[in-house]
C-alpha cells in the first residue's frame, strides 16, 4: 500500500543541520508517510548522519519502517536536480519538501494536515504558513511574505506568496522542476502546479520552520532576473511590469526573508 505522504529532504555538505530535520519529521505522530533523502555526493559528516538514522530506523527507534526509508548520495547538478530526483522516487499521494536546515513545526502537524486532507478529499494542495528561524533555530517571525487564505495563480504575481516549505501537493500534477532557472525554478514550478490544481486548501497555521540563510548580492540579483523572466512567461509583459513596480516600491518596507 502505498504512503498518503512523501516527505523529502535535500541536502548536501549540512552536518550541522541535517539531524534536526530529520527528527522533526521522524517523531511526527502521523505514522503513513515515507522519508526520502536526497544528498549530493557530500563530503563531510552528512552521509555518517543519514546511515546512523537508518541504523535507528531498522531498530526501531522511530515509528517509521525501514521500508519507507531511502535515501541516495550522487554528484548532482544543483538543487533542483536532485528535488526532480526526489519527486521521481516518490511514491506518496502528496509530496514535501522539507530541506536540510528546515523543520516541520511541531510533531503533530503532518496528523492534522492529514485530518484536513479527509475531509477534502479532492484537494490538490494544501498549504500554509512558516516560521522563519535562525541557524540556532531561535524564532524570526513571519515571512514577510504572508500565504493567501485563497491560493491563486494571480496570487503570485507577488511573487513566492507560499514559502516552499509549507506546501504539499499532489504527486498527480507535481511536475519536475525546470532546470533552466537555477535560484527561482521553485517560483516558476508553484506556478505551474497551482494553475494545474482543482482544489487548494488553506491551513491557518505554521506547517513549516523555515532555516534563513545568507543570499550574496550576486546570487540576489540573479534571483531577480529569473524571478521576473518567470512571471512574464506565465503572466505577459504588461502584468509583469506592473507587479514589479508594485514590488519595488515596497521593497525598501519589506523584511528580507
Amino acid at each position: 500500500m502505498k504512503p498518503r505522504f512523501s516527505i523529502i529532504t535535500i541536502t548536501f555538505n549540512a552536518e550541522n543541520y541535517l539531524e534536526k530535520t530529520i527528527l522533526s519529521i521522524l517523531n511526527q505522530t502521523y505514522p503513513d508517510f515515507e522519508y526520502l533523502i536526497i544528498d549530493g555526493n557530500s563530503n563531510d559528516g552528512t552521509t555518517d548522519i543519514i546511515r546512523k538514522t537508518e541504523q535507528k530506523i531498522a531498530s526501531g527507534d522511530f515509528g517509521l519502517t525501514p521500508d519507507n526509508f531511502h535515501w541516495i548520495s550522487e554528484p548532482d547538478k544543483g538543487l533542483y536536480d536532485a528535488m526532480n530526483k526526489g519527486i521521481a522516487m516518490a511514491k506518496g499521494k502528496y509530496i514535501w519538501f522539507i530541506n536540510a536546515g528546515d523543520k516541520i513545526h511541531n510533531p503533530t502537524t503532518l496528523s492534522y494536515i492529514n485530518q484536513i486532507i479527509q475531509k477534502q478529499s479532492n484537494c490538490d494542495i494544501v498549504y500554509g504558513q512558516s516560521l522563519m528561524i535562525d541557524s540556532n533555530d531561535n524564532p524570526l517571525g513571519e515571512r514577510h511574505k504572508i500565504a493567501p487564505k485563497q491560493l491563486t495563480k494571480k496570487s503570485l504575481l507577488k511573487g513566492l506568496v507560499v514559502c516552499h516549505q509549507s506546501i504539499l501537493v499532489k504527486k498527480d500534477i507535481a511536475s519536475f522542476y525546470d532546470l533552466r532557472y537555477r535560484i527561482a525554478s521553485d517560483y516558476d514550478w508553484v506556478i505551474r502546479v497551482v494553475s494545474s490544481s482543482q482544489q487548494n486548501t488553506y491551513i491557518d497555521d505554521y506547517l513549516s520552520d523555515f532555516m534563513i540563510a545568507g543570499t550574496s548580492s550576486i546570487h540576489r540579483k540573479q534571483a531577480w532576473k529569473e524571478r521576473y523572466l518567470i512571471m512574464k512567461k506565465h503572466f505577459g509583459l504588461f502584468a509583469t511590469l506592473w507587479a514589479h513596480v508594485n514590488i519595488i516600491l515596497k521593497y525598501p518596507f519589506t523584511r528580507k526573508y
